[in-house]
């Protein structure tokens, strides 16, 4: 059996795949007809992997998800491959440096980009913040490559295809030439690996972004065609145009839809004010469980309200603090439009890696707001449990994790974040 790669040929994850097979002399196809947001729902596609994401690889021995995964699968197809170096030490750093480039680089070009394009809610200080993170990452790299032109050793290895496959997107859509020119070992890096022959044979031509990806307006212009009427000067009888119809005069001069209500607002009312507990958790100091616990389940409606339970399904990757934090500080930014309904609570366990991470939260309405799961990508990176309130147990995880219980489960708590 062939090894048939599900995934788009355009696509920087692609990429890494597709180069390292080029350097390994290993035969992988592109799956036939492979069409983004259709190919990958098909039940066919989701039994090959959970949630449906690409590229997924076929093999002889079954599907493999996760594009770093695949390259590396690719990468030890052949014997002593010099892409993943020539010694334990070797390989490790080139682990090491997989892991800086997906944690690091890729996150948080990731989290740039996306509210770019449209798809998570754009917060300047959000940005700020992983513009900040990304040039730390960035300042570290710069540094390693002042002495090295490879990240390990003297030749291309697995760590530089997934390095550039991670500043990617970055340098073609966000890094322009002033942007890059404060890291220029970085740049010149980048510029050697895309114009090596098997990189390019499989990218193309590459070029930079010559300014940022524009911040998405909130509200697009709608141009105006009918110029403003003159009223001092009445055209000559000559000039008249004939009447236009009532209706079409009408379809001119109609105001703008108001904006249809959000399905939430359309409930019946509840006796909760989600803002009054707001307000009682944020100045509840000291006697936390005699005021606001206690506050909380008197304000509770279960009829208008619903309270969920979250569990992160990859705590396996949470390996570094600082980036397990900035990921959940992302998830929460991405839920600022679910503000207005909600109220959560996100607990970051452990005293060491991987971190656990684990969430509370309370929504308007009997199920997870669709909207929140159409709009904020990270709900589907969760496991979710409707809380049963009748249950003793459940009810007292809610206790413990609205107030920073420690130690919760048993463990000690990194950190614990809330949104409200």
């Amino acid at each position: 059996m062939a090894l048939i790669l599900h995934a788009k040929k355009t696509h920087k994850n692609s990429f890494k795949t597709l180069i390292v097979a080029e350097y390994s002399g290993i035969d992988v196809k592109l799956a036939d007809n492979f069409e983004m947001g259709v190919s990958n729902k098909t039940p066919e596609f989701l039994k090959m992997t959970p949630i449906g994401k690409v590229p997924v690889l076929e093999t002889p021995d079954g599907p493999i998800f996760e594009s770093n995964a695949i390259a590396r699968y690719v990468t030890r197809l052949k014997a002593d491959n010099s892409l993943y170096g020539s010694s334990l030490y070797e390989r490790a750093l080139i682990e090491q440096w997989i892991d800086f480039a997906s944690l690091e680089i890729d996150a948080n070009i990731i989290s740039w980009i996306i509210p770019r394009m449209g798809r998570a809610v754009y917060l300047p200080p959000a940005e700020d913040a992983t513009i900040a993170a990304l040039k730390r990452a960035l300042g570290a790299l710069n540094t390693h490559l002042a002495y090295n032109t490879y990240l390990v050793g003297h030749s291309v290895t697995l760590a530089d295809i997934v390095m550039t496959m991670s500043l990617f997107l970055g340098f073609t859509h966000l890094m322009t030439k002033s942007f890059i020119s404060e890291f220029p070992h970085v740049e010149r890096y980048y510029w050697t690996m895309v114009n090596q022959p098997n990189f390019k044979k499989i990218m193309g031509e590459v070029k930079q972004a010559e300014s940022a990806l524009p911040i998405p307006s909130k509200k697009p212009l709608q141009p105006k065609e009918a110029k403003p009427k003159v009223k001092d000067e009445p055209k000559k009888e000559t000039e008249k145009e004939p009447a236009k119809p009532r209706a079409e005069a009408a379809e001119e001069e109609e105001a703008p839809k108001p904006k249809p209500k959000n399905p939430l607002d359309l409930l019946p009312p509840s006796k909760m004010v989600l803002d009054d507990w707001k307000r009682l958790y944020s100045n509840t100091k000291t006697n936390f469980r005699e005021v606001a616990i206690k506050g909380f389940w008197d304000m509770y409606d279960p009829e208008g309200y619903s309270l969920w339970f979250c569990d992160y399904k990859y705590n396996e990757e949470n390996t570094v603090s600082f980036v397990t934090l900035n990921k959940v500080g992302g998830f929460l930014q991405r839920m600022d439009l679910a503000r207005k309904y909600a109220f959560g609570k996100i607990l970051v366990i452990g005293s060491e890696a991987p971190f656990k991470v684990k969430g509370l939260w309370l929504f308007r309405g009997q199920e997870i707001p669709q909207f929140v799961i159409d709009e904020c990508y990270d709900m589907e990176l969760y496991e979710w449990k409707k809380v049963d309130i009748s249950d003793e147990a459940e009810k007292e995880r809610v206790n413990q994790m609205i107030e920073d219980y420690e130690p919760f489960e048993g463990e000690p708590l990194l950190d614990a974040k809330c949104f409200k």
